[in-house]
């Protein structure tokens, strides 16, 4: 529907399309522009009501002769701020108002003034919890679209940057800002990933980020391996942007998912970057040993332990020290399953409590549990080192990966011994190889396909180059 020059007839479709008498945070004020009447629409709680009362000062210095004018001489001439737009349907209208817009009517005239005067609650930019660095910026991403857009401008000061807006759900209308840099950016996958995002149909994005994700890439749910990263830095998204990789951020949501993705990129981490080349790379390298070590560590032992025939003299000290009361199996089961159920807990436990239960956590499930024979020390030792060694890396959905893999390596070699162990092994490396990035390629790149030189990129952490004057 479009509006008409009655501002009568607007206001009574607006006030019942919008139902204001219901909506208490919808605000609607009358008041005279010349001798015009004007009605403003607004939501409290998203407007700036200090850049309002200077542009009504501003409009009661109107005369009726000022008025004589068309919207669009009316908004440059006498509409002393940056931001307005002209509109004539009442779906954009409607859709920018709840969006936290302001709209300003006119009698007289057949278009909307949409104002943006927004003021988004939000909380301040600080270093996230998860993505924290040792030495380098201490910023992090927030809530806010518009903030988090800001923090790339301020890193990448070039107009090669490009920030489109769109947005996706039919109920929810979730703002999604696509990030690229013009000439490095690969043009057939941001034509995909917008045809895509256009594509969604769903009531609303809920789960924000990762509502998103699931309908741009639904194929192999089943492969645990996370498609995209996700990050909380902005330095690391700048840096990906200037790599050419794509960037999608979701309003309300504290992170950018960047793609494509492989599993050495969603290894890395700013660290890696803000120290000496050498030290880059020894924390690099330590972080993927780790992360095989975690994978592959129970198993391993679970195959000694029931084949102690096998293992060689210098490790006869892995060997039980006694006669284990519940099967192996079941005790790592038990602590995968217990890691998670604390990790919860955690979560849900207020601050000021965190501390003295940590402590009686410590006590009754280290000590007496081992007392009272249901777990062996042996165990609670290596999966203690599984469970710090998993935050070595900040991909929570890289750490559940290796989980669900390693849980399947240590039912099937309880299951078929050795064969079961092979079995679970070349699973594991079946899930990795032949997973694809979203623009279709390997995963695994650039070790399939070989490439020698990336490799070392990837692998071993080189000085920045410098272009020569």
């Amino acid at each position: 529907m479009e509006f008409s020059t009655s501002i009568s007839d607007n206001m009574n479709y607006l006030n019942n399309k919008l139902d204001v008498d219901a909506n208490f945070d919808i605000v609607h004020r009358t008041f005279y522009v010349g001798d015009k009447l004007a009605c403003l629409y607004c939501i409290e709680g998203f407007t700036k009501n200090d850049v309002w009362q200077k542009l009504m000062e501003d409009f009661s210095s109107l005369t009726p002769e000022d008025m004589l004018i068309d919207v669009q001489e009316f908004s440059k001439k006498h509409f002393p701020y940056t931001q307005v737009s002209l509109v004539k349907d009442e779906f954009t209208m409607i859709k920018n108002l709840l969006s936290g817009l302001s709209c300003l009517f006119i009698d007289g005239y057949d278009k909307c003034l949409v104002v943006d005067s927004r003021n988004y609650p939000t909380r301040s930019v600080s270093e996230p919890e998860k993505d924290k660095v040792l030495r380098g910026s201490r910023d992090g991403f927030v809530e806010t679209l518009t903030f988090n857009t800001a923090l790339i401008r301020r890193r990448i000061r070039d107009p090669k940057l490009t920030i489109e807006i769109t947005n996706a759900g039919e109920s929810s209308h979730t703002d999604i800002a696509i990030c690229y840099f013009k000439g490095r950016v690969d043009e057939k996958l941001l034509e995909k990933i917008k045809e895509l995002i256009k594509t969604v149909k769903v009531d609303a994005l809920t789960m924000n980020q990762e509502s998103l994700a699931e309908c741009i890439y639904p194929h192999k749910w089943f492969n645990p391996f996370p498609k995209f990263k996700y990050s909380e830095r902005p330095d690391t998204t700048a840096a990906s942007l200037l790599e050419g990789n794509i960037v999608i951020m979701v309003d309300n949501s504290p992170s950018a998912m960047i793609l494509p993705s492989s599993v050495f990129d969603i290894i890395e981490e700013a660290d890696d970057y803000y120290f000496p080349p050498v030290t880059g790379t020894y924390l690099r390298l330590s972080r993927f040993l780790i992360s095989i070590l975690t994978l592959f560590l129970t198993p391993t032992w679970l195959l000694f332990m029931q084949n102690s025939d096998m293992i060689p003299s210098w490790l006869q000290f892995i060997k039980l020290s006694e006669i284990p009361q519940v099967p192996l199996l079941f005790q790592l089961l038990i602590f995968e399953f217990a890691i998670d159920g604390l990790r919860l807990a955690a979560v849900n436990t207020p601050s000021m409590l965190t501390t003295p239960l940590s402590v009686i956590a410590g006590i009754v499930l280290g000590e007496y549990s081992v007392k009272s024979g249901w777990f062996n020390s042996e165990t609670m030792l290596y999966m203690s080192f599984v469970t710090v060694a998993n935050y070595t890396q900040s991909s929570f959905e890289l750490g559940y990966a290796f989980k669900f893999m390693r849980m399947i390596m240590l039912i099937t070699t309880a299951m078929f011994n050795v064969w079961g162990f092979v079995g679970g092994v070349l699973l594991t490396v079946c899930a990795v190889v032949f997973n694809k990035t979203i623009a279709g390629k390997s995963y695994i790149y650039p070790l399939i396909p070989f490439q020698l030189s990336e490799l070392k990129k990837r692998l071993f952490r080189g000085r920045l180059p410098h272009k020569a004057k």
